[in-house]
């Protein structure tokens, strides 16, 4: 699991450890600075794999894609049926055009 710098308290970890889950979570820069300041009883850094967190920003371009549809953004739908079919009509849309722009 890829996740930002918000997300990368040792709570956080250890529930995604709990679950089978790895993470890859770069450390904040007071947390790296706090486990140096404890010296050598501050353990050591978290393992960050710098790859992996490279392409998370493919996911998150891919949900920015289907929040420019105001109708995906704002869910002003009462039903998850209609909900679900809008998320369907924009995944075509985007689709499609990248099926356009294809030789």
């Amino acid at each position: 699991m890829a996740t930002d710098k918000a997300y990368s308290s040792a709570t956080i970890r250890r529930l995604l450890r709990g679950q089978g889950i790895g993470a890859v979570i770069p450390e904040r820069a007071d947390q790296i600075q706090n486990r140096k300041n404890r010296g050598r009883s501050g353990g050591r850094p978290p393992a960050f794999d710098a790859v992996k967190y490279r392409d998370r920003n493919v996911v998150e371009r891919g949900f920015n894609a289907f929040k420019q549809w105001r109708g995906v953004a704002t869910r002003y739908d009462k039903h998850n049926a209609n909900y679900c079919g809008g998320v369907l009509v924009r995944a075509i849309v985007l689709w499609l055009k990248r099926l356009r722009d294809t030789p």
